[in-house]
């Protein structure tokens, strides 16, 4: 399966991209990271980068690393549907104190537009 994991700098998404590893790894799946540029965090672009080649050493996957620019979500679903990914998966949702679940702008644009198959990885 062709996965299209996009990854900013929040922990959150350090943490799902840690899991998408791990069963990349266990699939055999081919993978691709997409470090988007969000805001809303200390990490730089090139701290992304390190923090992604880090666990992809640490997991043993070999993955293609590009870099996102523009609008994350829409650069995302863009990029999933013209070059034939199977599946998009990204870090999402916190839940409210009324145990809902919140989505930030990006999965929530991703699942809302997206014809690919998405996965949120909490």
């Amino acid at each position: 399966m062709r996965i299209l994991f996009g990854v900013g700098g929040s922990d959150d998404s350090l943490r799902a991209l840690e899991r998408t590893i791990e069963r990349a790894s266990e699939a055999g799946d081919d993978l691709t990271v997409a470090i988007l540029e969000e805001g809303g965090t200390d990490r730089t672009v090139d701290d992304v980068e390190a923090d992604v080649r880090d666990a992809l050493d640490a997991g043993g996957v070999e993955a293609d690393i590009r870099f996102v620019e523009g609008d994350p979500g829409s650069k995302l679903v863009d990029v999933a549907e013209s070059e034939g990914f199977d599946r998009i998966a990204l870090s999402g949702g916190t839940t409210s104190p009324m145990g809902k679940i919140q989505l930030g702008s990006t999965a929530e644009f991703v699942l809302l537009n997206s014809h690919v198959s998405v996965s949120l990885i909490r």
